[in-house]
């Protein structure tokens, strides 16, 4: 009888136990977000390389389709507003998006594309350049990217304020991809 009378009921969590939660779930969330930062910098990576790809198959298209221009003249070029009308100016090629989110570059997941055409040979562009850089360094990507009418897509070490390459030379001075 002597011990039913020292057993207290407790009713609810205590405030120590409380705080102890709540200290666990602040360390697993400091764990956990760098690496969903990490994964989105890599998927926004992904997508721009991915972008790239199609604007080469684009620009390439573009040279079969419109051969007394040769290759696009700017990224705009490659797209058009719906309803599109392929014409030299707007060839449908990409999303729209992609082509002129601002006057003369795209925006796609985190980078901004530019793609220019150069060495016009009597008006003809005998090539071109397509870069993308993140438009918020260390958030929406780390690296930036390019290639030209050789297909192969390159990269560098971002750094903040970086802008897309636009020409053969520095986007010959990234590194290949694997």
């Amino acid at each position: 009888m002597m011990i039913m009378l020292m057993k207290r009921k407790q009713k609810g969590f205590s405030l120590i136990e409380l705080l102890i939660v709540v200290a666990i779930i602040l360390i697993i969330a400091a764990m956990a977000i760098p690496n969903l930062l990490r994964a989105r910098i890599a998927a926004n990576e992904s997508s721009a390389v991915s972008s790239i790809r199609t604007i080469n198959t684009a620009e390439i298209t573009y040279q079969t389709g419109y051969p007394n221009v040769g290759y696009a003249a700017a990224l705009s070029n490659l797209g058009g507003a719906n309803p599109c009308m392929p014409s030299a100016t707007s060839a449908c090629l990409i999303d729209n998006s992609l082509a002129a989110a601002s006057p003369g570059s795209g925006v796609k997941a985190g980078y901004v594309f530019l793609a220019t055409g150069l060495s016009p040979v009597n008006g003809i562009n005998t090539q071109y350049t397509v870069g993308a850089s993140p438009m918020t360094y260390n958030q929406s990507g780390v690296r930036n990217f390019c290639s030209n009418e050789d297909s192969i897509i390159r990269f560098n070490a971002g750094a903040a304020g970086s802008t897309p390459v636009n020409n053969t030379a520095a986007c010959l001075n990234f590194t290949v991809m694997q």
